[in-house]
């Protein structure tokens, strides 16, 4: 967060409500309405803020892109988009004797972009489209499903175990993003594993120079993806957006908090 400014550096103003029609919810309407995987999971965190952001149209302030994490994202799709096209295994595949390739679809570039595209799938009971931008899919050639997986880069003095990896308090919305994955693809008609997998990218502090680069220690994380309880929040998160009042305030939500305490300051 910080004050806003244009190309040329100059204080704008800003307007901290949403513009685009597509973007805030209207009650009573039969028209579908676009819930993007992170939206979903921001309604599980907290009701309020979901609220006030797909109903009232109220923005999050800014925030800073990730940079590295994006660059890294990047390089690791070059990497396997070369073997995806070759139809041949990463060495990664091997080390962890998987019978695995990269997945290869026409839509693959349409399903890796969250803001454009992405995978979708249209609840009609709620008439919530729900759909999210996957890092990556492969393909498990003996069980002939697809394997959703997710890169994630971080620098830790700590190695990363599987065990640690999925309880650190931290990564638990990086189990729900895998479940809405899972969950979706399996609704587009796709023979999907339960196992996913997190491509940990572990940036080394060890070494004594930097000497322009980082070194990188890769760790496969599986996770046992569990979609049941999916559909039953998406009815839920449907009940939110048509109530008539903004849903209470949530003591553990920080936003709220600050929002509550700064208006009796005021």
């Amino acid at each position: 967060m910080g004050l806003k400014r244009n190309t040329k550096g100059e204080l704008t103003e800003i307007n901290p409500l949403r513009t685009r029609k597509g973007s805030i919810y209207q009650k009573g309407s039969n028209e579908s309405f676009k819930i993007s995987r992170s939206k979903l999971s921001n309604f599980l965190d907290c009701k309020r803020c979901f609220y006030l952001d797909r109903v009232k149209g109220l923005k999050d302030p800014g925030m800073p892109g990730w940079s590295l994490n994006v660059a890294v994202d990047e390089l690791l799709k070059k990497e396997f988009d070369a073997l995806r096209n070759q139809k041949k295994p990463h060495p990664i595949f091997k080390k962890h004797n998987l019978n695995f390739i990269p997945f290869q679809h026409e839509k693959m570039d349409h399903w890796r972009n969250s803001l454009t595209g992405g995978i979708s799938y249209l609840d009609k009971d709620t008439n919530i489209e729900i759909h999210g931008g996957v890092d990556d899919i492969w393909y498990d050639l003996d069980k002939e499903e697809l394997v959703v997986v997710d890169y994630k880069a971080q620098s830790s003095n700590n190695v990363v175990e599987t065990k640690a990896y999925l309880e650190n308090m931290y990564h638990q919305g990086y189990k729900i993003q895998m479940d809405i994955y899972v969950y979706i693809l399996r609704k587009m008609g796709f023979e999907v594993s339960s196992t996913s997998y997190f491509y940990v990218c572990n940036g080394e502090k060890s070494f004594d120079k930097f000497e322009g680069k980082l070194n990188f220690t890769i760790t496969l994380v599986p996770y046992e993806t569990d979609v049941s309880w999916v559909q039953a929040k998406i009815k839920d998160m449907k009940k939110t957006l048509e109530l008539d009042s903004v849903p209470e305030i949530n003591k553990s939500c920080e936003k709220c908090m600050y929002m509550f305490t700064g208006k009796n300051f005021i």
